[in-house]
């Protein structure tokens, strides 16, 4: 069966390290054709994201294939074990079961 591809969203859990009890979550997404693609991508354009901002340069933009990274925090730790990955769906779409007027 061929993979198709799609739009897809990481969520990675976040913390401040200074301070372990701020949490957060960052949320990656773009075009993938497996699973494993997906991670791969929300990492590369994350590390590409953190050592440009560690070298004082501009976070890179988002590449053709939609991925990027804009959101880079100072201080905070991804948590990439706890990662989830999934199909994109718009959280604004009036397919969505518990959309409402």
């Amino acid at each position: 069966m061929p993979n198709r591809r799609g739009f897809f969203e990481v969520d990675v859990p976040i913390h401040d390290t200074a301070n372990p009890a701020l949490k957060g979550l960052h949320v990656f997404t773009g075009v993938a054709d497996s699973p494993a693609t997906v991670l791969r991508r929300a990492h590369e354009v994350y590390d590409a994201a953190l050592a440009a901002r560690t070298a004082g340069l501009e976070v890179p933009s988002r590449q053709p294939d939609g991925w990027g990274a804009s959101g880079v925090r100072p201080g905070w730790e991804l948590e990439w074990t706890a990662a989830k990955a999934g199909r994109w769906h718009n959280p604004l779409s009036c397919t969505r079961s518990d959309f409402a007027l």
